[in-house]
């Protein structure tokens, strides 16, 4: 293995794995988002993902093989980013890489990134990409209180 890590468009047979992808337990823990049933799944990503023409989304490929989704939206007045990794994926630089690479397709600035506080792999991954920190917030997610770090690329 290579380790080669590419971005190309999202295709429907990326779809089942990006679902598995989200159902991991440890995953949803680390994100502090709950996971969603098939129905809700594929209404998520018909409507505001694939159905959403000013979103960039992109599916995430080690070695040929889809390992995980990141993706660029506005919302409430500001453009944020945001990515999943199979958790198979994990600890081998691809999060890293494929949002360096990203934020050469997206190149709007200033960008925000939503992370829990306890996520920091992936606070880590943001910080090493360039995005610092704007401020601490907590809200609630999936009926959970969460503490969260908002990061952004100037």
């Amino acid at each position: 293995m290579s380790n080669d890590v590419r971005l190309r468009d999202v295709e429907p047979a990326d779809l089942p794995i990006f679902y598995e992808h989200q159902l991991d337990a440890d995953a949803t823990r680390m994100a502090a988002f709950p996971s969603r049933d098939r129905a809700a799944f594929d209404a998520h990503w018909a409507t505001n993902i694939l159905g959403n023409p000013a979103a960039a989304k992109q599916a995430i490929l080690l070695d040929g093989q889809v390992a995980g989704n990141i993706g660029s939206w506005q919302q409430d007045g500001v453009r944020l980013v945001g990515y999943w990794i199979g958790k198979q994926h994990w600890g081998k630089g691809v999060a890293t890489r494929a949002l360096a690479a990203f934020l050469h397709l997206v190149t709007e600035r200033p960008l925000y990134a939503h992370v829990a506080k306890h996520n920091v792999g992936s606070i880590r991954v943001l910080e090493k990409c360039g995005f610092s920190l704007e401020r601490e917030e907590s809200g609630e997610v999936g009926g959970n209180d969460v503490a969260e770090i908002v990061l952004v690329l100037r």
